[in-house]
């Protein structure tokens, strides 16, 4: 085995990811602890030697899968996700990168790259993408469509909250989360009674219908991909017991070519058992012939018939 192999086998390995997800979680509790100034006060040295580690670590660890895959390190998405998270953590501290080394709390989100669970998700949620297009569309034109009829009837009512267009979208946005809609639809309807048509019936269509057809894309989505990577699984282990019976069939070959092999030796050929079989007649012939000394005398004939007697 090569050192690369070796590398790849131990980047590869189970207890190496479960080794990286604790340094993660260690790491994002000492990011979380560097937002106290008491704590801070009193164990900075300590948090920044443990985040230093960490980054250390972490840079160790990319270096080891580029190592151990080279180009391919490329190819996976997560890999080009857990490079440009560490890689923030590599700017410099100063004024002009303060709002890069805030982000610095990314690192946790290297916890979606590592346990396989939540990578899942991501990626469900991401192939979503495309179908939830056209869903995100219907639901900016139904907002879009009901703020400027909003304005257009509830702006002497309740002028705070449809006086112009952005001020509705932003009042039918809370209606659309279910939140606080009640005192928005009061104030309107003490001046309008009849407004609650326009409320009910846009409940009903964005967060009822719209939203939940967001939901079953995500769901379906998810259950595909489930699928897919059960399929792969169950492929992946008919090969091998595919292999193994093949191995198992070319053992027993060989091992019959072993034994036709050798059984020529042990019997003879077929040529020389043809040529055994006249020899072995001859000896039966011989075996049952009478020999010509153990021969009966001939009988002899007489010259003339004796007298009949008078």
């Amino acid at each position: 085995m090569t050192s690369r192999e070796r590398v790849r086998a131990v980047v590869d390995a189970r207890w190496f990811n479960r080794f990286i997800i604790g340094v993660i979680v260690v790491n994002t509790i000492g990011l979380g602890l560097e937002t106290s100034p008491d704590l801070m006060a009193s164990h900075g040295t300590l948090i920044h030697t443990v985040d230093m580690t960490a980054i250390g670590i972490f840079i160790v660890e990319l270096a080891a899968k580029f190592y151990a895959y080279r180009l391919r390190f490329f190819r996976d998405p997560w890999n080009w996700f857990d490079t440009v998270v560490v890689g923030v953590a590599l700017v410099p501290a100063g004024e002009t990168f303060a709002v890069l080394r805030a982000l610095r709390i990314m690192r946790a989100l290297r916890l979606i790259s590592q346990v396989p669970s939540m990578r899942r998700v991501v990626t469900a949620l991401l192939s979503a993408i495309p179908g939830l297009l056209s869903i995100l569309g219907l639901l900016l034109l139904v907002l879009y469509t009901s703020a400027v009829v909003g304005v257009q009837l509830f702006r002497d009512a309740a002028p705070d909250l449809f006086g112009d267009l952005t001020t509705s979208l932003f009042t039918l946005f809370a209606v659309m989360t279910m939140e606080g809609w009640q005192g928005i639809a009061e104030e309107v309807m003490a001046v309008y009674p009849a407004a609650w048509v326009f409320f009910i019936g846009y409940i009903v269509v964005t967060a009822f219908i719209v939203l939940n057809l967001l939901i079953a894309v995500l769901v379906s989505t998810m259950e595909n991909q489930l699928s897919a990577e059960r399929w792969e699984e169950d492929q992946s282990i008919e090969a091998v017991q595919h292999a193994r019976v093949m191995e198992e069939l070319r053992m027993l070959h060989d091992r019959l070519d072993e034994v036709q092999a050798a059984l020529p030796r042990q019997t003879g050929s077929p040529d020389d058992l043809d040529r055994a079989e006249p020899a072995g007649d001859q000896a039966e012939t011989t075996r049952h012939a009478v020999p010509p000394d153990t021969a009966l005398p001939p009988t002899e004939k007489p010259d003339r018939l004796p007298e009949p007697a008078t």
